[in-house]
């Protein structure tokens, strides 16, 4: 009976996750793009391609919490072993959500995704009959186009590598070797994408939280600061309601007005963060800044241990298996309590790593902005989330922040059984992360004692040195 439930579970599960993705993405999206003022055709294309924007960013969210549900269900299942109540949840269950993830990942990153770019960006054929068919078929032809081209990349890849007939003989079974393998290329890409972006994401949670909370009177003077704000914000408003421009400066009304609308809103948060309480102040900023230090702290130390297990013991590798055998025996040494801080530090990587990715030069323009963002921009953040999330099982395996063995085709990527690959990545982890934290920690200090005792207000020397020509 439990096993006959599995598909409405996972049905019912989804469908939760779908509709929290069209309320986050319903938040970023640029209104004006699905509205059928100007063409119905747009924005029905727009509306199919927002459809599977929300479709993977689900899949994605799937993704995160795929290991933690594993792990907390393994859990609960050796709390309570003959519980009537969570008899649905079995490894059947575990072990079908593994598989659909796995699926649904390859569909959109391969499929979807590419069509919803397409989609958007076509006109149909020149000399056909405009509407949304004509640009279903000009999608369809590009994709296929594509399809092809990455596929013999693949196989071409694939025959350098393996270079050997049974290699090249196994890429014509197009589901059993070609998507497996291709998204092993993918995942063994974002798995690296993760090892920069979360050293880097680390570090900069602190810089983050700091915004976010409000800092001590001894490192944040918050009356200054509102003080200057309220005396600019009136400055530029008396510019504006003034309406006329300086005899040598002609004024720019509507920048003007940006400026002031800005001002007045980082006004409006200094006054909540001045309103805040004395033990949000004294006491939650720091609590924050040493729970981030802890759970980096920790991060590190278990990569650290693993390295040392993986020069002493073969079973510390990553492997994969096919049978999920839940409520057998805890996949911590320290059972539940260690069980609830791997799955603390799974999501806490995994927010250090959409924060480094964000964050880093490369990728800070995908940032969204409040209803202001453009479809082809939601469907590449859709795409590096979808990425980086999709690594995620096999980033916390590979490290050892969990024993949870990765279940599905999750566990057939052929880099798993690279122990040089393996050991290096867990090496370049963990100095990259002390290096990353080592680096804004000491920065961070030395800008927060400066200000903290008002050494910042200082004029700065001018040097001068006495040469014939003019002075430097």
């Amino acid at each position: 009976m439990p096993t006959l439930l599995c598909p409405q579970i996972c049905a019912l599960l989804f469908a939760s996750l779908y509709i929290l993705c069209h309320f986050i993405i319903t938040h970023f999206k640029k209104h004006t793009d699905f509205t059928a003022v100007h063409d119905d055709e747009d924005a029905a294309v727009n509306r199919i391609a927002l459809g599977l924007c929300t479709f993977t960013l689900a899949v994605a969210l799937g993704a995160v919490l795929l290991l933690p549900f594993s792990i907390i269900s393994n859990e609960v299942l050796l709390s309570f072993p003959q519980n009537y109540y969570i008899q649905w949840l079995n490894g059947s269950l575990i072990h079908g959500l593994w598989n659909l993830v796995f699926l649904f990942s390859n569909m959109s990153l391969v499929f979807l995704m590419p069509f919803a770019y397409f989609f958007t960006e076509s006109e149909g054929f020149a000399g056909s009959k405009k509407g949304i068919m004509a640009r279903v078929y000009e999608t369809s032809v590009v994709l296929l186009l594509l399809t092809l081209l990455v596929l013999g990349m693949v196989w071409v890849a694939s025959a350098i590598v393996g270079n050997d007939a049974a290699s090249r003989q196994s890429l014509y079974d197009l589901w059993e070797y070609y998507l497996p393998y291709l998204y092993s290329c993918i995942s063994l890409f974002g798995v690296l994408l993760l090892l920069l972006c979360t050293p880097f994401g680390l570090s900069t949670m602190f810089t983050v939280t700091g915004k976010l909370l409000v800092k001590p009177r001894l490192l944040e003077d918050l009356d200054e600061q509102l003080s200057c704000t309220r005396f600019e914000e009136a400055a530029v408003s008396h510019r504006i309601h003034s309406g006329k421009a300086s005899c040598w400066l002609n004024l720019d009304m509507e920048m003007l007005r940006e400026q002031f609308f800005a001002i007045r809103s980082k006004r409006r948060k200094l006054e909540l963060r001045h309103r805040a309480s004395p033990w949000q102040r004294n006491l939650g900023y720091p609590l924050a800044m040493l729970g981030l230090l802890a759970l980096t702290g920790i991060s590190v130390l278990i990569v650290c241990f693993h390295v040392l297990e993986l020069l002493l013991d073969d079973a510390a590798m990553p492997r994969g298996i096919q049978d999920a055998s839940l409520g057998q025996v805890s996949f911590s040494i320290f059972g539940s309590f260690g069980a609830a801080l791997q799955v603390v530090l799974i999501f806490y990587l995994m927010l250090s790593s959409v924060v480094g990715f964000y964050s880093s030069p490369l990728f800070t323009r995908l940032l969204p902005e409040r209803q202001d963002t453009p479809l082809t921009k939601i469907i590449g953040n859709c795409v590096s989330l979808l990425v980086l999330s999709s690594a995620l099982p096999v980033f916390s395996r590979t490290l050892g922040i969990t024993r949870f063995d990765l279940l599905g085709d999750f566990g057939r990527f052929n880099w798993l059984g690279n122990f040089y690959i393996v050991f290096l990545y867990n090496m370049g982890f963990a100095g990259l992360t002390t290096l990353c934290l080592v680096k804004r920690v000491s920065w961070a200090v030395q800008a927060e004692l400066i200000r903290a005792f008002g050494l910042h207000k200082l004029p700065l020397p001018v040097t001068r040195c006495r040469t014939r020509s003019k002075p430097c």
